[in-house]
């Protein structure tokens, strides 16, 4: 399954939605619901640089490991605060940060009694994961500490502005996670999860020396990848195919480096249901995912079926050919004859298992009939911008998409009819 769908184009693994990180952390009731504040007139410009020092050592806090330190920052007479704040620094601490710091949008203070809310941005790099650092706002409650000019954090959160403003919490925001990592691989686990940690990593190992081997494009060879024991994250993405997060086993989706900005990574979250399939399935999908990771944006503006049959292509290309299958939907429509490749805006519809079938094996087709370099030479000609498929298509291959879809038709009914499969039985 590939990325969540995109604003105007398409930008996804399966369709991509910049998403827009936040440091949400849930707080003391009485901070949702106390009465609204009213905007600091001229604020002293003591108080902001009081705001501000408390960031920068609290940053410093959390770039050198200080537990001591970070808690000093931490208003008093808070219990649910105080744990959720230990469970955010806990979980921060496994991450490897190669830059982390804060930023205060002095126009956004507002006073409300004695404490002050303020817009933040959280700046985070993971270490060899992101091309730059991610920028995620949220809105802050500091209030006045024992010395003059010192404040304390209150609160990390403020659901409603967090609804208005679409910040989505990470898995290390939401809850303990338990961090583990390989070679170019950051697995992000919580305790329901952390016993599939090993073979997830290792999968995902495997998959990007699968992937680097097929895909033609620069990219670090490394990726985050989520795998929680709930949906909670998985369900909290927005725009993904279908609009039905939760029937999704997995999605790519890409991390911009601060609201509308450029894409600073392309991460991975797994449905739990794929932490118990067996290893085969599950590495499939994983690769497939993965592709879309090398891929990056090169897809944005290219049709579902090519960005999709590509990932498909790739992460069948390890297995071998008696375990590389198709739903038997896909089957008996090619029997009943494939008419057209299928259409973006339905590609994940009730349908979804054909078209990602007939998606991989257009692909196949083309790779077979004119080489591994023809597909990718398709991608970079329909990722262009006005880029008209139909027309690349018949210019370069001398194919209708019609055709194109009829001669992957006749290529599944050919290899997963029941002839076919027969054969394959009576070969094993």
């Amino acid at each position: 399954m590939r990325r969540p769908h995109r604003p105007p184009g398409r930008l996804l693994s399966a369709v991509l939605v910049l998403v827009v990180l936040g440091g949400a952390l849930s707080a003391c009731r009485d901070d949702a619901e106390s009465a609204p504040p009213s905007p600091a007139a001229h604020p002293a410009p003591d108080v902001l640089h009081g705001l501000e020092r408390a960031l920068t050592r609290r940053a410093a806090a959390v770039r050198r490991g200080d537990a001591q330190a970070f808690e000093s920052g931490l208003a008093a007479g808070r219990p649910a605060f105080l744990r959720e704040q230990r469970t955010w620094f806990a979980n921060v601490a496994q991450l490897p940060l190669a830059r982390f710091g804060y930023d205060l949008d002095r126009s956004t203070l507002v006073r409300d009694g004695k404490d002050y809310w303020v817009v933040v941005g959280r700046r985070m790099q993971l270490d060899g994961y992101d091309d730059r650092p991610v920028t995620a706002p949220d809105r802050f409650r500091f209030t006045p500490g024992h010395r003059p000019g010192r404040y304390l954090l209150a609160s990390t959160t403020d659901p409603a502005w967090e609804r208005a403003h679409h910040v989505q919490a990470q898995p290390w925001d939401a809850g303990p996670v338990q961090v583990r990592e390989g070679y170019g691989v950051l697995g992000i686990f919580d305790e329901g999860s952390i016993g599939s940690a090993r073979a997830i990593v290792s999968s995902t190992e495997s998959a990007i020396g699968s992937v680097a081997a097929a895909v033609p494009y620069s990219w670090p060879h490394s990726v985050v990848v989520y795998a929680p024991s709930d949906t909670d994250f998985l369900t909290s993405l927005e725009g993904v195919p279908g609009d039905d997060p939760a029937s999704l086993d997995a999605v790519a989706f890409s991390v911009a480096s601060a609201p509308g900005g450029p894409v600073a990574a392309t991460r991975v979250v797994l449905n739990p249901r794929m932490l118990d399939r067996g290893a085969p399935e599950r590495d499939r999908l994983i690769r497939h995912e993965v592709t879309h990771v090398a891929v990056g944006r090169h897809d944005d503006r290219a049709p579902v079926w090519l960005s999709e049959g590509i990932a498909e292509l790739v992460s069948v290309q390890p297995m071998a050919p008696q375990d590389r299958l198709v739903p038997e939907a896909a089957v008996r429509q090619a029997r009943a004859g494939v008419e057209d490749l299928p259409e973006d805006a339905t590609f994940n519809d009730a349908e979804s298992g054909v078209h990602y079938a007939v998606a991989w094996w257009a692909c196949q087709y083309v790779a077979e009939a004119f080489g591994d370099g023809a597909l990718w030479d398709l991608l970079d000609a329909m990722d262009q911008p006005g880029a008209d498929p139909d027309r690349i298509l018949e210019e370069r291959l001398g194919l209708t998409s019609q055709d194109l879809a009829g001669k992957a038709g006749r290529m599944i009914e050919a290899t997963f009819g029941p002839d076919e499969i027969g054969a394959r039985r009576q070969r094993s």
